[in-house]
């Protein structure tokens, strides 16, 4: 089990859930998680560091029960790692800045969109509101929205 821990007073705010997601390579229940039914227009940021991971437009219904987003906002953000536990080889995505196990990346996404799926954990994440992006830092993002729900 890998620990990491580049910014230690985030890391102390996380609940036991983001803790285990983020920082020991965890994974949620599917269906019984934060994000993995949210419509609402929106940022998807990092849920350690704040750096801006996804936005609503790329958001899809996977089935599987975890968000999953077409592509990143900001490819220079994530990461992606072979993973080979479990006794499989998958693509461990991760944040760049946070250093933070974020998900999966699977290429089963919509084909018309490039056919990859961002497969998240919502414990990994921090969703903000398209109402709340100025306020809370991330207003360069609004161009990304349209005001109509």
């Amino acid at each position: 089990m890998r620990t990491y821990c580049k910014n230690p007073e985030a890391v102390s705010r996380l609940t036991p859930e983001q803790y285990r997601v983020t920082q020991e390579d965890g994974t949620e229940r599917p269906f019984q998680n934060e994000y993995w039914d949210n419509k609402e227009p929106g940022l998807y940021v990092e849920v350690v560091s704040g750096e801006p991971l996804f936005a609503s437009a790329d958001k899809f219904d996977s089935g599987t029960g975890w968000p999953s987003f077409t592509k990143p906002l900001a490819p220079a953000n994530v990461v992606e790692i072979v993973d080979r536990s479990h006794g499989m080889t998958r693509t461990e995505v991760r944040s760049k800045h946070g250093d933070s196990h974020l998900g999966h990346l699977f290429s089963d996404g919509p084909r018309d969109k490039g056919g990859l799926r961002y497969c998240m954990n919502s414990a990994s994440l921090r969703f903000v509101h398209r109402d709340q992006l100025e306020s809370e830092g991330y207003g360069e993002y609004l161009k990304l929205f349209s005001q109509e729900t």
